[in-house]
């Protein structure tokens, strides 16, 4: 077997970068006055803190507006460089847990936080002579493109007069006679405005090129600041599967309490008065063993009950779908599965039995609370570019009256605590006369049975 390799014309590649040229341009043409308006005020902002330091309330506070508008500017020129085309800038984490706690933990986390003081030096210091010096380039090359290549227009109307000194002359050092001076000028400026046009687009993508490094090293985000965020999410998430699955061997235990253990004590009871009548009345003695074997059916209906909450087997035999069909039949509510999984789909067996567990519940609800006439239970994978994940999204939607929430202790929370310890999200939209749409989503690593590499 051969491979072909083609590589694009080099024409296209120079017309790739004409056609970001009206940005690139534009981008350095705004961002210059952008730059000294930041300079002016953080500069301004800055060293009237610095100076009434002294009076500590006046002095904070300046210095505070200073960061914030160096944030401002530092987003700004970050959302500038992006809509030229070039690549993303992951944006630095604001948000800090410490700063929701009171006023001077928000002022330790604003001024302890890097990132508002490399934008500070980012507008204060660092981007005001890099824009000059970018601005000055970018309006010489193209101003001496647009004049030489409209020289031979506009200076037909500029009279000679007794000018001494022409760029021909020069160049040719007398060779040519005056009369022919004012055409050689025209044709050689010609031609300099096509090398400074021709010339435009790598001197226009250099310049933003080096703006993005700039704002890259400072601008960016910290290789560290996603790795706090990933502790602080498993942290969160191991919190909340704990919190859930205590949560649910609570009510495990108090349904079993209250359910099938009373029906077994009274079984046992039965049994043993049963016992003691067998010789002296026969007869009370079987109506004792009927009510024993009542109760005995009662308690097994009420452990069938209490063990959909568990993965059946139909969900290890079958898989997801097939489970979920079975749970629609049991449901209360005529109930429609809509599968959108990719035929051959296969899910990690801990996805598969927590979106059935999530499925499950949110079914129970809508039976009990929603007087919805009908149900829709819709389950898709959902690719995300960015990242490159997979997510296993279940949606449970009915026709009820609607005004769902998410109150602590009870089934949706504990559904929400359920995905949040693995790693996803639910959300209930529920306005009041309904609909009700819960939708889980869970991230999730797929492979298809069978397959073969």
């Amino acid at each position: 077997m051969t491979t072909e390799t083609t590589t694009a014309p080099r024409g296209s590649l120079y017309g790739d970068l004409w056609r970001r040229v009206p940005k690139e341009v534009a981008y350095l043409f705004i961002a210059f006055p952008i730059s000294i308006a930041g300079f002016a005020v953080t500069i301004g902002l800055f060293s009237a803190g610095a100076g009434t330091i002294i009076t500590f309330f006046i002095g904070v506070v300046l210095a505070i507006a200073a960061l914030y508008v160096a944030r401002g500017f530092g987003t700004l020129e970050v959302n500038l460089l992006e809509w030229t085309g070039r690549a993303p800038i992951k944006r630095p984490e604001w948000q800090d847990a410490r700063a929701r706690t009171g006023f001077f933990p928000w002022l330790r986390a604003v001024l302890g936080n890097g990132h508002y003081w490399l934008y500070l030096l980012h507008t204060m210091i660092i981007d005001f002579p890099l824009k000059t010096i970018s601005w000055s380039i970018m309006i010489t090359w193209v101003a001496t493109g647009l004049g030489g290549i409209s020289f031979w227009f506009w200076n037909s109307f500029i009279p000679n007069g007794d000018q001494q000194w022409n760029l021909s002359t020069w160049l040719l050092h007398g060779a040519i006679s005056a009369a022919d001076v004012r055409l050689a000028d025209n044709i050689i400026y010609f031609v300099l405005g096509v090398i400074f046009l021709a010339t435009l687009p790598f001197i226009t993508r250099a310049l933003t090129a080096m703006h993005w490094l700039v704002a890259r090293g400072v601008l960016a985000a910290f290789r560290s600041d996603a790795l706090e965020r990933e502790v602080a999410t498993l942290s969160e998430s191991r919190g909340a599967a704990i919190s859930a699955e205590g949560h649910s061997l609570r009510r495990l235990e108090r349904d079993i309490h209250d359910g099938p253990q009373q029906r077994l004590v009274r079984l046992q009871m039965d049994l043993a008065a049963a016992e003691r009548q067998l010789d002296a009345d026969p007869e009370k003695a079987r109506g004792l063993i009927a009510e024993a074997m009542e109760q005995s059916k009662e308690a097994l209906e009420e452990l069938r009950s209490l063990s959909r909450g568990f993965a059946p087997p139909i969900l290890l035999d079958r898989g997801l779908v097939a489970a979920l069909e079975s749970a629609a039949v049991r449901s209360t509510v005529p109930t429609r599965v809509v599968s959108e999984l990719p035929e051959g789909t296969d899910l990690p067996q801990e996805i598969e039995r927590n979106a059935y567990f999530v499925a499950s519940e949110a079914l129970a609800n809508a039976a009990k609370h929603s007087g919805a006439t009908s149900i829709e239970l819709r389950v898709a994978l959902r690719r995300l570019p960015e990242p490159d994940e997979t997510w296993l999204d279940v949606i449970v939607s009915d026709d009820g009256k609607g005004g769902a929430t998410t109150v602590a202790g009870h089934g949706l929370s504990g559904l929400e605590e359920r995905l949040r310890g693995l790693g996803g999200t639910l959300e209930v939209t529920s306005p009041a006369g309904g609909p009700t749409v819960i939708s889980a989503h869970v991230p999730v690593t797929t492979s298809a049975r069978g397959s073969t590499d």
